[in-house]
Order: structure tokens, then sequence, then C-alpha cells
């Protein structure tokens, strides 16, 4: 059995760095995904706010108790490098289908 980290309510990830996701989510991360094109100027998706969010926890600006909200003005604030940062990193492709 894969042994799970939480990394904020919701989201885990496995030893291997995948992303375990509540489908209760989807329609947060999808929101907060739209809500970033603007900050960021680019083509926001899930997987790009996920990988956001692990590294916002990594660098201790979430904690594992926090509820993600598509409203949280204050983690689109948090969310904004990482996800510009991501792009630089992998010119926005992430997830199994790119």
């Amino acid at each position: 059995m894969k042994t799970q980290r939480q990394i904020v309510m919701g989201i885990s990830l496995d030893a291997a760095g995948q992303a375990t996701i509540d489908p209760s989510l989807n329609d947060v991360l999808f929101d907060l995904a739209l809500k970033l094109e603007s900050p960021t100027d680019l083509p926001v998706d899930i997987e790009h706010v996920v990988a956001a969010i692990v590294i916002a926890a990594q660098h201790r600006q979430l904690g594992t108790d926090h509820v993600v909200t598509a409203d949280d003005a204050e983690l689109i604030e948090i969310l904004t490098p990482h996800v510009k940062s991501v792009f630089k990193l992998y010119d926005g492709r992430l997830g199994r289908d790119e």
C-alpha cells in the first residue's frame, strides 16, 4: 500500500510524487485556474494549480490543514509566483497527456 502525505486538505502525494485529489476539489481547482490566468497572464489549468499548491506547501506557505477555496485572495497571491515558475521550468507542460 502506498503511503500518502497530505499537502493541504483534499490533496496528498504518494512516494512517487503523484498527487491524489479529492473529487470535491475539482470545481475549486478549476475556478482557481481561471482566476490565476489574469495575474499570471498564462493559460493555467488544474495541474498547474496543484503543482503551485505543492510548491507553496514545500515553502511552508500553506499547511496541511489549509482548506483550498476559489475565492481566497491570499491563496491566489501565494500561488501566482509558483504558477509562473512552473511555466518557466516546464514550459507549462504537466501531466500524463502532454
